[in-house]
């Protein structure tokens, strides 16, 4: 679970939708959302995003959390 910059934008009720986050010095656009789920992990309620991307021709599936409480962006699985 590392931590990660992200741009997003936010519905008028303030859920957020992934668009691309920096991972060491690449930027990584997210291709595709395919779901997208309520978790509490230590009794914080994040957000996961279950996305897929094209990275050097391949499709990449990973998994972003949104901390909800201090709005902080996780790369989970990729």
């Amino acid at each position: 679970m590392k931590p990660i910059e992200m741009i997003a934008w936010f519905t008028k009720d303030g859920v957020p939708n992934p668009i691309r986050y920096k991972l060491d010095d690449s930027v990584i656009r997210v291709g595709q959302v395919t779901s997208k789920s309520e978790e509490k992990l230590a009794g914080n309620r994040m957000i996961v995003y279950r996305c897929q991307t094209e990275i050097n021709g391949e499709l990449r599936p990973f998994e972003l959390k949104y901390e909800i409480q201090t709005c902080k962006w996780f790369l989970f699985k990729m």
